[in-house]
């Protein structure tokens, strides 16, 4: 046995805690920098998309208010992320120039509550939820995982390591997808 003071190796090593990129409401973002997490916050009558390569290990997060870009082609056009219908394309064209493959990605989704609407007069949760399974069927991609509507906000996020979706509400235990 030494007598010497100098440490001993490690046997185990906590890992740093994970960089947060932060993707804002209407907004829209895709990264290839595996010690991030993608995280959006606030998923109300508002639906939040992942993509994600396991073997590219690439991934994308969009946060959509609205489905159809054709209520306000102005807004569309300086914010495209915020609409289902121009958003959910631009994320995964980001992904693919970033190396995903349409034939790896996986794809989830949460949101689309009621909480703010619960007479359904404008259904907004109902009609963001439909109108990305249209437009994934439409592009022959599958939805692998979701959680969707309800009456309560969730945060929502991607890890760029694993790929594994996480969702937090309020007053539950965090859910994977």
């Amino acid at each position: 046995m030494s007598n010497s003071l100098t440490a001993a190796p490690p046997r185990w090593v906590i890992p740093a805690p994970k960089k947060n990129l932060i993707v804002g409401m209407g907004d829209m973002l895709a990264s290839n920098d595996a010690s991030a997490q993608l995280v959006t916050y606030s998923l109300g009558s508002c639906v939040g998309v992942t993509i994600y390569d396991p073997v590219a290990r690439v991934g994308g997060m969009l946060h959509a208010m609205l489905p159809d870009s054709t209520i306000n082609a102005e807004r569309a056009a300086n914010r495209p992320n915020m609409f289902v219908d121009t958003g959910l394309p631009a994320m995964f064209h980001a992904v693919y120039a970033l190396g995903g493959w349409k034939q790896r990605v996986v794809i989830k989704m949460a949101g689309g509550a009621e909480f703010l609407d619960q007479n359904k007069v404008f259904n907004i949760g109902n009609r963001n939820i439909e109108a990305v399974v249209t437009m994934l069927a439409r592009n022959g991609v599958t939805l692998k995982a979701s959680a969707t509507g309800g009456h309560e906000s969730r945060t929502m996020r991607l890890d760029l390591t694993t790929g594994s979706v996480t969702l937090d509400m309020p007053g539950r235990k965090a859910l994977s997808l």
